[in-house]
């Protein structure tokens, strides 16, 4: 019964696991949430077939089963039974010798089993008296009598319950509180009111006032976790991966518990040199966006961590989809995010040894030709049913996959399919597909090719070939682990680690390669690098670093906690907290309103800004010049013609301070034909600067006066749908958000930036932080909001 499934071992029905789980004793609550649960329903299922407890067992030993089943350390898989054969007869029979076995099995992995050490480390055969405890108890109480008769039933009993463990730790745990509560009551008595009572809370001291000088105890910070230091820290070694950590059911032979033997895994670490090697796996058939940063992050961070190698491999076994300008794109992004290859590989390098294997696997038995239609296929996997040729001959196949080679079969008249297990619980063990015919050439390999591997056979076997350690993939790719491992073992070649971690899911934005490139075919953006997408070309147009996305991606950390939205101000933090220091501040006024400044002649005055807003004095680096004439502008914003006590900008009468310059007071409005809108303002300077107003504003002049300032060309973008998650609707083109562009043609910028290049950013002061975009020419810069100065997530708390 070991190699059942949990589909077929409970009839495939969530009522017969149920009454599976009642019968080893479940409560009805924990059994129901069980079934909820589909890999704990398979794990418990596996376990209670391989205890041959089916038919029901006492309700204590159910309880280990069911810690077994969800605690049983993966390492060492290969030594369940033997755990469990311990546990139904009775010489495991408590939680606290259940960890320990977990503990001691944790260490030697799938190593012999030392039957004598296991026992001594499990307290089999220990026998521990109601005597035994009750002697342990008197020491601790003897030990702790004071502090009870001190604090009385206000006693921490855990504390005691853990003495006496560490002096009998196969002591029955209810026996344990009893005696401790028996033994609390003889020496204290029946409880009292006073006993009853909530501790009175002493008040907190003042602290001492500053100038007593008191010394202050400093609390030290509480120390980061290892895998928050090195969020790596969670892989093992290559030397490592001789240990089982996959189990795969099958309906109809013995669980498959994948590992290498020590044979086959001292080969690999002799090519390897015993160092890390991952890959990122890109298919070349669009832009790369923020979750494939994520997925750098992993990949070529974890080789680097360890003084190992990542391969960039194009995953371009579809040769319909792949395109130059994707693959030149791929490489130079990678480059960009700060990622260097060990090597730049093609699946289609191994379209030879590939198909070899496949060869190899027919004459195996563990592939066929198939001649299923896809409507066919699929109705036939729904129903799990087998293809009528899936037990052809081997010959019949070897003959006919090499007619496919040769381009002797029309296209879709025949495919080569696995043959894995079309009744397991697992959707991607139902035979899939190995080979594809396509008359089409490939952009890398030519026009040598007529059949082509799928991802689920090629992607496994490449990794075996290039020898990698750790195949790293997001979390949609877990069921295909089974499938990866049954080909590999089919074949009889190394076997990397698989590990999955959840993909990165942003909020207000879509990053399906099929919705992206329906929003940039159908034009509802600008192309790739539109900066309102999540691709990296987008984030990079729009101003974004590589090294704030990389922050950004080791923040939220390596996880396996699917179905995540992380939200989009959680970016925005770290593209703000990298400008904030690299991006020198300017003014540009967008919406511009006039401000005559009566009471000053023609000249104008060259003054100084700053670049930093910490910019020491004698450092002129940090300073700019900004000329200040008679004629300046302000933002329309800035101004309105009736004040109230909230509003720090200008209106009549006001006074309000230009940044880095003057105080100026509103003292006249020229308003327009409506009589409401404002066309121009006259004001008076205080050259003396002794009028202190509240509001500053930034501002930019005609210099000289009578000659308009730089005119410049601002986008400001927004989100880019108005939901937080728009790929759960239907009509997901209908929330796009109308505003996410807004474009202001004449804007006006201080003369300083004219010289600015494609790619250099400002902080533009109190509006947010701006790089000039590729569009710029010599006649016009053009600038493209990264982000506003406003930060949500840092009020909200990190």
């Amino acid at each position: 019964m070991v190699g059942k499934s949990a589909t077929e071992s409970v009839g495939g029905g969530g009522g017969e696991a149920l009454d599976l789980f009642l019968k080893i004793g479940l409560d009805e609550r924990t059994a129901k949430n069980t079934v909820a649960n589909n890999k704990v329903t398979a794990n418990l299922t596996s376990v209670i077939h391989e205890a041959a407890v089916t038919d029901g067992c006492d309700r204590t030993v159910g309880n280990l089963l069911y810690t077994v089943a969800t605690k049983f350390p993966t390492n060492a898989l290969v030594h369940r039974r033997t755990l469990l054969n311990y546990i139904t007869s009775l010489k495991i029979k408590s939680p606290a010798q259940l960890e320990a076995a977990f503990i001691f099995l944790t260490n030697i992995a799938s190593d012999n089993l030392k039957i004598d050490e296991f026992e001594a480390a499990c307290g089999v055969g220990v026998e521990v008296s109601e005597e035994d405890i009750e002697h342990a108890v008197d020491e601790i109480f003897e030990e702790s009598k004071a502090a009870i008769l001190e604090q009385r039933y206000r006693t921490n009993v855990g504390e005691l319950f853990a003495h006496v463990r560490k002096k009998q730790p196969w002591a029955d745990p209810k026996v344990v509180k009893k005696i401790i509560d028996t033994k609390l009551c003889a020496l204290l008595g029946e409880r009292t009111a006073a006993d009853n009572e909530k501790p009175v809370k002493k008040k907190k001291e003042k602290p001492a006032k500053a100038e007593e000088k008191s010394v202050v105890e400093v609390t030290a910070p509480e120390k980061p976790t290892e895998e928050e230091i090195n969020p790596f820290s969670i892989f093992p070694s290559p030397d490592e991966n001789f240990k089982v950590h996959t189990e795969i059911y099958f309906s109809d032979r013995p669980v498959l518990r994948a590992c290498n033997s020590k044979e086959i895994l001292e080969k690999h670490l002799k090519v390897t040199g015993g160092k890390v090697r991952t890959r990122f796996p890109p298919e070349p058939n669009g832009y790369l966006h923020i979750g494939h940063a994520k997925a750098m992050f992993v990949d070529f961070g974890l080789a680097k961590e360890r003084g190992g190698g990542c391969y960039l491999r194009f995953d371009d076994t579809n040769p319909e989809a792949e395109k130059k300008e994707y693959i030149d794109h791929i490489e130079e992004i990678v480059g960009w995010m700060g990622w260097e290859p060990f090597k730049i590989t093609y699946t289609s390098d191994y379209f030879q040894e590939l198909y070899e294997l496949a060869v190899e696997l027919i004459r195996r038995g563990h592939a066929y030709v198939d001649h299923q239609t896809p409507d066919e296929i699929k109705e036939y996997r729904e129903k799990k049913m087998n293809s009528p040729w899936r037990d052809r001959p081997i010959e019949e196949s070897l003959k006919l996959f090499d007619d496919m080679k040769k381009g002797l079969v029309e296209e879709g008249k025949a495919t080569l399919r696995m043959k894995q297990d079309m009744q397991s619980d697992n959707f991607n063990m139902y035979d899939l597909i190995a080979y594809r015919i396509k008359f089409t050439p490939h952009p890398h390999a030519g026009d040598k090719w007529c059949i082509y591997p799928s991802y689920d056979y090629a992607h496994c076997v490449v990794d075996s070939l290039e020898n990698i350690t750790h195949s790293l993939c997001t979390l949609e790719f877990e069921t295909r682990r089974a499938s990866y491992y049954w080909l590999l073992d089919a074949l009889g070649l190394y076997q990397p680690y698989v590990w999955e971690y959840s993909r990165l899911n942003i909020t207000n934005t879509v990053m399906s390669k099929r919705k992206l490139n329906r929003l940039v075919t159908e034009k509802w953006v600008d192309g790739w690098d539109d900066p309102r997408l999540m691709t990296l070309a987008g984030l990079r147009r729009r101003g974004v670093t590589s090294t704030s996305i990389n922050a950004f991606v080791r923040g939220i950390g390596i996880t396996r906690s699917d179905n995540s939205l992380i939200r989009l101000n959680l970016l925005e933090y770290h593209i703000r907290d990298e400008l904030n220091k690299t991006a020198p501040r300017t003014m540009v006024v967008l919406n511009p309103l006039k401000v005559v400044i009566t009471n000053m002649d023609a000249a104008v005055m060259d003054l100084d800004a700053k670049k930093w807003p910490d910019a020491p004095a004698d450092d002129a680096s940090s300073f700019y010049k900004v000329p200040f004439s008679k004629v300046v502008y302000i933002e329309q914003s800035d101004f309105r013609l009736k004040d109230s006590k909230d509003y720090y900008g200008l209106a009549p009468g006001k006074s309000v301070l230009l940044r880095y310059a003057f105080p100026i007071k509103c003292t006249d409005v020229v308003l327009g034909d409506d009589n409401e809108t404002v066309h121009e303002i006259r004001a008076e300077y205080d050259p003396s600067k002794k009028s202190k107003p509240k509001g500053v504003l930034h501002w930019v002049s005609e210099s000289p006066p009578g000659v308009k300032p730089l005119k410049v060309e601002v986008r400001l973008f927004d989100k880019l749908f108005n939901s937080e998650n728009p790929a759960e609707l239907d009509d997901w083109l209908s929330d796009l958000n109308p505003h996410s562009k807004i474009v202001i043609k004449d804007a006006y910028a201080v003369p300083s930036v004219k010289d600015a290049a494609v790619g250099d950013s400002f902080q533009f002061e109190r509006l947010g932080y701006f790089v000039v975009d590729p569009d710029s020419s010599p006649e016009k810069l053009v600038f493209n909001r990264t982000v506003t100065l406003r930060d949500n997530y840092g009020k909200q708390g990190k």
